[in-house]
């Protein structure tokens, strides 16, 4: 995972928008978060992890949602949090907005906005970027499957908190198994532990419940056997106790089955006595049914005589009601003619209504001839109509004229006005383009001047400026000559000591049987050998070059003086002995008047400019009072003509329109009469129509009523029948016909007047003795289904004992399996010689691994002195197996991690965090993590230490990683070229970045 660039928006102490660009800083390898207490520098690291997991780390979850926004932000400015990284060969981009507070849109008060999220992906063959998703659950899941590490892993790994890893060091057993165990998700080996100790508790209760059980199907056998079975007084567990259940249960199943027959032979007899019981009750009941069934016919016939005069009405009623139905098209013609009339006067009433009196009693035919009489007469209105559209456009005309004859006078009236002026605007402007040639030559005088005393007031300034450039270049240059005559000592020193220790350098290059280089001898007997401080040649090269390196560099200071002194000469050559000050108030002064004429010059050009407007416009109103004066002339033939005319249509029109206001108005009075009296026509001939058709229907409803034997049509109507009526006398006289045949047929029945004629039956002496039957019947069945249910439970409840005791032995061999496995997982066995649990031997292999990858890191910032080791050994009641000790070269001894000094602690707990980021990136599938954040601690080691940390931490370049630094250590910021600096003031905190340039 590579990180490329952050913006932080309203976020923690960052009241606008931040940059961090990680690529810039990354480039160098190591970069350096540093800034004041309080100003943001954990917040940085806040904002990545909330841009990936969307919360921030650890302690800091309760400031979550809208307390994550910054006081200093802007109320219309959102939180949001951007971040583009690599990781997995994909290059995405998340972005997150957490819940805000903002104003609402209308009225005062503020309104609650959900948070939002957002993740895209670069496409490198489109070039562009495309959306994957904007759920929150969604990239949750995404960005842990692709980091491979949930954030809890991700704050301890990523972004290394110093501090919880001293604690890590210091800590028992117990509290690293805690920090272990959310690392490396080992949760699941303390379930295993869980689901053994569950399994054994499950395996011992089934026992238990397989005995009990056992007992309980020998007290229901009990119960169900009565007196039959006898039970020993046995407990669960105690022995005997299956064979005593099976011996009682088969006692108890032989004495139910011989029960069992007696209440079967019982049971025959009293069946046979309640069949030929119910037999007589049989004949009883069907006796006395025939002879209730022929009384209630002989009722029903007597009933039907009362009623049959009704009948012979309703035949009567539905047979002149038949007759009614051939008279019934002609009633609808007839009423269908009537309505027809009724609306054809009603509706020549309303028309004629319209018309005036005289037209009241007017045929269709003298309707029809006034109606083409007005439309001749309309006809003849035409040539009016266009007469007094004319007129109107020459009134139009004649008004048009009088407003061009009133515009043409205020023209002659302004344009007058303004030539009266003109000589005295001409004469001011002439005057305003003298003054500003006049300023003109002034600046141009000025300008000659002011350029002179502008290059000695620069030179004078330069000349100061050199003079402290000068005396900071001759104290470099002798601070430079001091350090060379230091190397160069140092190296004579080196050389020196190098020549007396020669011969043991000489000797190291002897070889049995060679020559030696100096006399020659094959026979080396006693060569030199180097002491503890010899000088070999490297050492002394190294001398060499730091003196030529000094040498140079005090060539390149002596150089840098005689510059300075040269630019010095020239520029007290140029400027003089004139103070700077008073340089600069004759430059400032000449600055000034040139700048005056100059602004009073700058008049020249629009003054010539608005000469040149006033003399165009002076021509334009003289134009324009003589073209006025020609159109008046011209409009007075024209206003004769159209008097004229208008005069010889006004008369046209006053005749044409008679008593009418217009000639449009009497049109509109022809074409509304012309309407009226056609729709007057036209009603009057449809009413005759409808009265002829009314007269016709009333004859052929007489003829039909006649033929149908009725005196009137009013009498046909009166026999017609709806289809409720006639349905209603059709029912009655279908059901009289229906009883009437039913009755005959019952009386006419030989079984029933058979019955008649014997002796009334006695059906509830029948019934007494069928239902004593039945009670002995159900008497002996009952006590047949007892015994019979005996049985059969006594044999279920005997198989089920059966069944329970040859379960119950493979039962106790699992309990005994899964309670020895229980035990040595949960470390109570005496099988598990350590007493170790099975989470905790998991944690401790991963403490091994980690021990080893921090151990190769921590030898090389200690110098070799220090390595890591874990234990197993148990510390009093706490856990075995993760005991962390050190080992000192020094002194060979192994000793507690607590013993460390606070700068050994730093480096420790420092060689920890990276050791434990490459163990838990192998667990989470070898994910590369490429930025990581080291937080704190360097202010507790010395130059020296902190140098080797340094190389370990540039070493992990090597990889392709990149390590930001937070610290306030002043040194670091030396030596830390790549800075991300945090400053902090009372509008909000900003960042400064400096990359490697």
């Amino acid at each position: 995972m590579r990180l490329h660039q952050l913006e932080i928006t309203a976020f923690g102490p960052f009241g606008g928008s931040q940059t961090v660009d990680f690529d810039e800083l990354s480039s160098a390898g190591i970069f350096l978060l540093h800034g004041p207490t309080g100003a943001g520098k954990t917040s940085v690291l806040d904002a990545v992890c909330y841009a990936l997991y969307g919360s921030v780390p650890g302690a800091r979850q309760s400031g979550q949602g809208t307390a994550l926004r910054s006081d200093h932000a802007i109320p219309g400015t959102r939180t949001e949090i951007r971040l583009e990284l690599t990781v997995a060969g994909r290059r995405l981009e998340v972005t997150r907005q957490p819940p805000w507070e903002r104003p609402k849109k209308r009225g005062s008060g503020t309104t609650l906005d959900k948070a939002q999220s957002r993740l895209r992906e670069y496409d490198p063959a489109a070039g562009a970027w495309k959306d994957l998703s904007r759920s929150h659950q969604e990239i949750g899941e995404e960005i842990t499957q692709l980091l491979g590490m949930s954030r809890e892993q991700f704050c301890q790994v990523v972004l290394l908190p110093q501090g919880d890893f001293a604690r890590f060091l210091r800590a028992d057993a117990e509290a690293r198994g805690r920090l272990l165990g959310r690392l490396f998700d080992t949760h699941r080996f303390g379930e295993v532990e869980q689901r053994l100790a569950h399994r054994r508790r499950a395996a011992e209760a089934q026992v238990r419940d397989g005995d009990s059980e056992l007992l309980a199907d020998a007290h229901r056998m009990q119960q169900a056997a009565g007196a039959a079975m006898e039970l020993p007084d046995l407990a669960p567990g105690e022995p005997g106790l299956a064979d005593a259940v099976l011996y009682a249960a088969a006692v108890a199943r032989s004495t139910a089955r011989e029960q069992l027959t007696l209440a079967g032979c019982r049971l025959s007899a009293a069946e046979s006595a309640h069949a030929a019981a119910d037999r007589d009750l049989a004949d009883v009941r069907e006796l006395d049914r025939l002879q209730r069934r022929f009384t209630q016919a002989r009722e029903r016939a007597a009933l039907l005589e009362e009623r049959v005069d009704g009948y012979h009405q309703a035949q009567a009623r539905m047979e002149r009601a038949r007759k009614a139905e051939a008279v019934s098209p002609a009633l609808d013609l007839r009423e269908a003619a009537d309505t027809e009339h009724r609306g054809a006067a009603a509706a020549e009433a309303h028309a004629r209504g319209l018309l005036p009196e005289t037209f009241a009693d007017a045929s269709a035919a003298g309707l029809a001839s006034a109606a083409r009489r007005a439309a001749e007469e309309l006809g003849g209105l035409e040539s009016a109509r266009r007469g007094e559209r004319r007129l109107t456009e020459l009134v139009h005309e004649c008004a048009e004229l009088e407003r061009q004859e009133r515009d043409d006078e205020e023209v002659g009236q302004d344009a007058e006005a303004w030539l009266a002026g003109w000589e005295e605007t001409r004469a001011a402007l002439q005057s305003r383009i003298d003054s500003a040639q006049e300023a003109a030559t002034r600046a141009e005088q000025l300008a000659v001047q002011r350029e002179p005393a502008q290059r000695r007031l620069d030179a004078a300034r330069l000349r100061d400026q050199l003079a402290g450039d000068t005396e900071t270049a001759a104290e470099q240059a002798r601070l430079a000559q001091e350090r060379t005559l230091q190397a160069r000592a140092h190296w004579l020193d080196v050389k020196e000591q190098r020549l007396n220790g020669i011969a043991a350098e000489l000797a190291a290059q002897l070889k049995s049987g060679e020559p030696c280089a100096v006399c020659g001898g094959t026979e080396h007997p006693a060569p030199a050998r180097k002491d503890a401080g010899h000088v070999d040649r490297e050492a002394e090269e190294q001398a060499l070059t730091a003196y030529q390196q000094a040498e140079e560099l005090r060539a390149e200071r002596e150089r840098r003086l005689g510059v300075a002194r040269e630019a010095l000469a020239a520029a007290t050559a140029e400027a003089g002995d004139a103070p700077t000050a008073q340089l600069a108030e004759e430059a400032e002064k000449l600055e000034r008047l040139h700048t005056d004429a100059r602004r009073a010059a700058s008049a020249l050009h629009p003054a010539h400019e608005e000469l040149r407007r006033a003399q165009a416009e002076h021509e334009q109103r003289t134009e324009a009072r003589q073209q006025a004066a020609v159109r008046a002339a011209s409009r007075v033939g024209r206003r004769e003509r159209l008097d004229r005319e208008r005069a010889t249509l006004e008369a046209e029109l006053a005749e044409a329109r008679g008593t009418a206001d217009s000639v449009a108005a009497r049109a509109a009075q022809l074409e509304r009469r012309a309407a009226l009296l056609t729709d007057a026509a036209d009603t009057a001939r449809t009413a005759e129509d409808t009265a002829q058709r009314l007269k016709d229907a009333d004859a052929r409803l007489a003829d039909a009523a006649f033929r149908a034997g009725f005196d009137t049509p009013q009498a046909a109507a009166a026999a017609l029948l709806d289809d409720t009526e006639h349905r209603e006398l059709q029912r009655r006289l279908d059901a009289w016909q229906s009883e009437e045949t039913a009755v005959r047929a019952v009386l006419a029945e030989a079984d029933t007047a058979a019955a008649a004629r014997r002796q009334p039956a006695d059906v509830d002496e029948a019934e007494r003795a069928a239902a004593e039957a039945a009670r002995r019947l159900r008497d002996a069945a009952s006590a047949r289904d007892a015994a019979a249910r005996r049985c059969t439970e006594l044999d279920r409840l005997s198989a089920r004992a059966t069944d329970s005791v040859r379960r119950l032995a493979p039962l106790r061999e699992e309990y005994d399996r899964v309670a020895r496995l229980a035990g040595l997982a949960a470390g109570t066995s005496a099988d598990n010689e350590r007493k170790m649990r099975l989470e905790a031997y998991v944690l401790a292999a991963r403490l091994e691994q980690v021990a080893a990858a921090a151990t190769a890191r921590l030898q090389r910032m200690s110098s070799g002195r220090y390595t890591l080791v874990h234990s197993d050994d148990r510390s009093g009641r706490g856990r075995s197996g993760l005991g962390l000790h050190v080992v000192d070269a020094w002194t060979g001894r192994e000793r507690d991690t607590a013993t460390l000094s606070g700068g050994e602690t730093f480096f420790a707990s420092l060689a920890l965090a990276l050791g434990l980021a490459d163990v838990v990136t192998d667990e989470a599938g070898g994910v590369r993590l490429d930025t990581l954040f080291i937080d704190e601690g360097f202010g507790s080691l010395d130059d020296q230490t902190l140098d080797e940390v340094l190389d370990v931490l540039d070493s992990l370049r090597e990889r392709d990683r990149s390590v930001g630094i937070v610290s306030h250590v002043a040194d670091l910021r030396r030596r830390i070229h790549a800075q991300l600096e945090v400053v902090k003031g009372r509008s909000g905190s900003v960042l400064r970045q400096r990359g490697v340039g």
